[in-house]
């Protein structure tokens, strides 16, 4: 990974919390080897670029600081976690802040596989991105967990719950399992999750709860998550989002102090590269507005520019995404309920309702996961080779037909009367294949882009099939009725 001519360094945040202190120690040793500015990456660890004749002395001061560090790789990828989202997006899970601190405190090793913990009650952090997705159940203290082999799309649902300490363990084994069998899990279109199964348990004990019910996870909703905004015991927090993904370091300086002056602990960092601080006092919040001010920190933007996913450190991506969230904003386009991932590499795992994949040339794809869930991995394709000049009203006239369906399917949008009105559409119904094992719909209407499979093609002349969520086999399907309103 670099940037230009310069070498770009990368620290992980584990879970994306960092003390105040720890943070302004980081921002001290980056403007001493001559950066500027720092960047948030959408597994919430922290990039910053200096030139090459300034890599010794940083080196030096990391070294002192014992601060682990990349130099133009991501070899170790950061745990990425929804803590951020406590007491704020989510008031009502069992998990809170001292769940989440005692996990990073047992992680023994540092992961090459992305592993998240996410809380299943909030849809802020994304709950598939990682390798080692654990996800909470409803059993205080127990997480499901959905492997992601590397270099595959299809997840694996771990048959047993797994406690919250035997986390870092788990991932442990399982990391050295993939990754020592490179050619049965690693980057392989088929995975004999038996034989997976009984790899890592050989000689280990793990998880003595049963999975008993699927895994349920609420309705994708992005939360407004810029601002000054109030939340329990008459605390505030506040968001910031900078639209050119850069935060200058005097600023975050700045920030640092006053946390420390106002006995602020944390900061954290969020999947969608902006900075979060919880715990602020009404009476400090001048303070607050004051470097606001100072460094002309707009805290407003339209929600249209805020629910983008870009890969870390892309320019092409940034200036795209710029381009079309003016046409977006020329044209007051809704896309509550909506997100947008931007992919130049063909196999960046970033998550979205909408995603926009870079082809040959300046072509791009348009996708959308099935129903719009930004959690699903299964795709269904809109259109093929769009011009990037033609790129702005393709997406538009799709969000317009998602916001119609969504408008005639009473069951999918916000409800704001008790009073049932009448409905004049007819219904009609259809039969199709879905999964037992996670309820992945196999529509012959779309066919499957992920597997490969074209529209209108019968789900019995499939010989070899596999569910591309949970890639449970083609046996695990059964036949059910689905059905739709035709107005």
């Amino acid at each position: 990974m670099k940037l230009e001519a310069k070498n770009c360094i990368k620290i992980n945040l584990p879970g994306g919390v960092v003390s105040a202190g720890d943070m302004y120690e980081i921002l001290l040793i980056a403007s001493n080897a001559g950066a500027s500015t720092i960047s948030i990456g959408n597994r919430q660890q922290l990039f910053f670029c200096v030139d090459a004749d300034r890599l010794e002395d940083l080196q030096t001061e990391m070294m002192q600081a014992e601060i682990r560090y990349e130099i133009d790789k991501d070899d170790f990828p950061n745990i990425l976690s929804s803590y951020v989202t406590d007491a704020i997006f989510n008031t009502e899970s069992w998990i809170k802040e001292g769940v989440y601190k005692d996990i990073f405190d047992l992680f023994d090793f540092t992961p090459r596989l992305k592993i998240n913990l996410v809380d299943s009650n909030q849809t802020f952090v994304p709950f598939f991105s990682g390798n080692l997705n654990f996800i909470t159940s409803g059993i205080s203290n127990y997480w499901y967990l959905y492997i992601r082999f590397p270099k595959t799309t299809g997840t694996y649902c771990w048959p047993s719950l797994v406690y919250a300490d035997d986390i870092p363990v788990i991932s442990k084994t399982v990391e050295n399992v993939i990754l020592n069998n490179r050619r049965l899990f690693y980057d392989q279109t088929e995975i004999k999750h038996q034989l997976f199964f009984k790899m890592v348990m050989a000689g280990s004990t793990f998880g003595d709860q049963p999975v008993t019910e699927p895994l349920k996870l609420t309705d994708f909703y992005l939360p407004y998550y810029e601002g000054f905004n109030k939340y329990a015991n008459n605390k505030y927090w506040l968001g910031i989002y900078r639209r050119n993904e850069v935060y200058p370091l005097e600023f975050l300086k700045d920030i640092c102090a006053l946390c420390l002056k106002t006995r602020v602990g944390q900061l954290y960092t969020t999947p969608w590269k902006s900075l979060l601080i919880k715990g602020i006092n009404e009476p400090d919040r001048a303070e607050w507005g004051v470097i606001l001010n100072k460094y002309q920190v707009n805290v407003r933007h339209a929600a249209n520019e805020l629910n983008w996913q870009l890969e870390n450190l892309c320019s092409k991506s940034l200036e795209l995404k710029k381009q079309l969230v003016r046409e977006f904003e020329e044209q007051d386009l809704r896309t509550h309920r909506l997100c947008f991932a931007i992919k130049m590499q063909p196999k960046t795992g970033l998550p979205g309702s909408v995603i926009i994949r870079k082809q040959e040339g300046e072509l791009f794809d348009v996708l959308h996961s099935r129903d719009f869930n930004p959690n699903s991995k299964d795709l269904i394709s809109y259109k093929d080779n769009v011009p990037q000049s033609e790129l702005a009203k393709c997406l538009i006239d799709l969000c317009n037909n998602y916001h119609i369906t969504l408008s005639e399917n009473s069951s999918s949008v916000d409800t704001y009367y008790d009073e049932p009105e009448e409905n004049n559409s007819e219904i009609t119904k259809y039969m199709v294949y879905q999964c037992k094992c996670c309820l992945t719909v196999y529509d012959k209407a779309y066919g499957d882009v992920v597997n490969g499979i074209a529209a209108n093609t019968e789900f019995e002349t499939l010989s070899h099939y596999s569910c591309p969520v949970c890639d449970a086999s083609k046996e695990e399907f059964l036949l059910v009725e689905q059905m739709v309103a035709i107005s």
